[in-house]
């Protein structure tokens, strides 16, 4: 008999073209008054043009959002929210941005918006994960919920290509954990489901045609749906090692994400034969993990930890770190197995699916993982 347990979310969804129009509409129903503008760097004429649209209730702006949210960012954030007196916090931007808005509410209790320019979907979620002394820790917190979420379409129509699909990619690492999470639900694999159909579909019209509204659109739906996924389901070995490596060599978020899924995919993939099934509805072939290295590959996404500036010398501790206060997983993961998926994704080697339950293992003779004793997840 079926049981499981379904988080519903809390967060108002506008989505469309033009819907920042509504910015100041929205920051006035939740009774804000002075609204702090978060951004990068290089987001300072979009989050102007926003402030512009919040009139009045601009309170200024804040444009030293960093990956993977430095504590010692957000707490120049923090100070700057409070002397100007925000009652609010609205982020125009990608992870980054949505991780520093995330981390400023916890610590204030100010509602927060968001207006996403990326794939990423850190704004359907109740996680923020933050970085302090080069590691990186996460956590599931109802507080860190935003309350509205604008999306845009015409937002995303400059952003690069490139940028697009390792976004997108990023998305796509969200839907496949939810696929097998250990709290997995009906309504969040459905979800799961039409978020991976949604991105393989309109990634590749994208690169063709950036400016493809059609194709942006539909790609905005995948990453909303697929942020919901992650915001309802848990994680597991996937985001582990990307949240690992991301702390330990600040790698970029969404390029180390695109890298990692296709090796994650064909070590779990003995033990979530479901979630397999569903990716290959989208990407058909006999092996999903092939098919997700195939499909990054065609849109020019990185294959190489190496490319991404992790050095072959931080392998080992890494794959400590992994297997340290691990996540859940639906196949066990030890050291060994850590080791033998790092080093395939740090050289760009095509994923390595270890037949039946066996667990993957490492030779330090060679460049590619055998396999040793069965290991049933």
């Amino acid at each position: 008999m079926m049981s499981f347990v379904h988080r519903g979310q809390i967060t108002k969804v506008i989505f469309g073209s033009g819907t920042r129009s509504r910015v100041s509409e929205e920051a006035d129903a939740l009774g804000c008054r002075r609204v702090l503008v978060l951004c990068t760097p290089g987001q300072t004429d979009q989050a102007a043009a926003v402030s512009d649209l919040l009139g009045p209730a601009a309170a200024g702006t804040f444009a030293e959002a960093a990956p993977h949210t430095p504590v010692e960012v957000t707490s120049k954030a923090v100070e700057h929210a409070r002397a100007v007196g925000a009652d609010a916090v609205l982020a125009v931007g990608g992870g980054s941005t949505i991780g520093l808005g995330k981390a400023i509410a916890l610590r204030t209790g100010v509602p927060q918006l968001a207006l996403p320019t990326t794939y990423a979907g850190s704004e359907m979620t109740p996680i923020l994960g933050e970085t302090e002394a080069g590691r990186k820790t996460t956590r599931r917190l109802p507080e860190v919920l935003l309350d509205t979420v604008l999306y845009d379409v015409d937002l995303t129509l400059t952003l690069p290509a490139a940028v697009s699909v390792v976004s997108g990619i990023n998305a796509m690492a969200h839907v496949v954990e939810s696929l097998y999470a250990q709290d997995r639900d009906p309504v969040a694999f459905l979800m799961a489901g039409e978020a991976i159909d949604a991105l393989t579909r309109s990634l590749p019209v994208i690169v063709r045609r950036p400016d493809d509204g059609e194709a942006r659109a539909d790609a905005l739906y995948g990453a909303w749906l697929a942020g919901t996924c992650l915001g309802a389901v848990g994680m597991a070995l996937h985001h582990k090692v990307c949240h690992v490596l991301g702390g330990m060599f600040g790698l970029p978020h969404a390029e180390t994400h695109t890298v990692v899924l296709p090796h994650v995919v064909a070590f779990n993939g003995p033990a979530a034969p479901e979630a397999m099934a569903r990716i290959s509805q989208a990407l058909p072939g006999d092996d999903p993990a092939a098919a997700l290295f195939d499909f990054a590959k065609r849109l020019g996404a990185p294959k190489a930890l190496r490319d991404l500036g992790m050095p072959e010398s931080g392998i080992e501790q890494a794959a400590e770190l992994i297997v340290r206060d691990g996540y859940w997983n639906p196949r066990p993961v030890d050291r060994d197995a850590a080791r033998a998926l790092l080093t395939r994704a740090w050289a760009g080697e095509t994923p390595y699916t270890s037949p039946g339950g066996e667990r993957a293992h490492y030779d330090p003779d060679f460049d590619h993982p055998t396999t040793t004793g069965a290991h049933h997840a």
